[in-house]
């Protein structure tokens, strides 16, 4: 009789729990969790593509060394910040992280325009092949930001909605931070060049 009355509660708890949002909230916290393990590993692709563009563009124009610095100081920069499955739940830690990655897209972008000037560096096969790899990489940025982006606003949306807001707050169900406005207006334009005919080709 104990067992029955036991299974009963137990159905009405997660009956009551599933009508709080408390399934919902957990699966919506399970695929920002996915999603900002993709946003990473793409981060990291990018990172990794960085000291062979940067030696690679020293040969031809080892004259801009302020831009190559650049470059190398914004990627160590992202390197020294943890990016830990925990950082999500940080909006200080959080923003100090978007902050070196968006310092880190301007530094590439200065360093790709400065590339244009360089028409033997435009057309060496190992720079065209690395500036080919670094834009299908900040595409992959791009798509997995934005499946964190709705990740968070569902997960968000269902933290502040009521009765959920409620199941939250008494399993200690937060809001995540989320990328700024501004940043993604900067994300929407990954760094691009032209390889058209090298100059003076007809």
């Amino acid at each position: 009789m104990m067992k029955r009355f036991l299974a009963i509660a137990m159905a009405v708890v997660t009956l009551s729990l599933s009508g709080c949002g408390y399934n919902t909230l957990q699966s919506t916290d399970e695929s920002i969790k996915a999603s900002w393990a993709e946003v990473i590993n793409q981060y990291q692709r990018r990172a990794d593509l960085i000291p062979n563009l940067v030696n690679t563009v020293k040969g031809f124009a080892a004259q801009e060394q302020q831009v190559l610095l650049g470059v190398t100081n914004a990627r160590a920069k992202v390197g020294s910040i943890q990016a830990t499955p925990e950082l999500i739940n940080d909006p200080q830690a959080f923003a100090r992280f978007q902050a070196a990655q968006g310092e880190l897209s301007s530094a590439l972008s200065r360093l790709l325009v400065v590339a244009e000037n360089y028409p033997q560096l435009k057309s060496d096969a190992n720079f065209r092949d690395l500036q080919a790899q670094l834009e299908g990489t900040e595409n992959r940025i791009t798509v997995a930001r934005n499946r964190y982006i709705k990740a968070v606003q569902e997960y968000n949306v269902t933290v502040r909605s009521f009765p959920s807001n409620l199941t939250a707050m008494l399993f200690g169900f937060k809001e995540k931070p989320q990328f700024t406005v501004e940043d993604e207006k900067a994300i929407s334009k990954p760094p691009v060049v032209d390889f058209g005919a090298p100059a003076g080709a007809k």
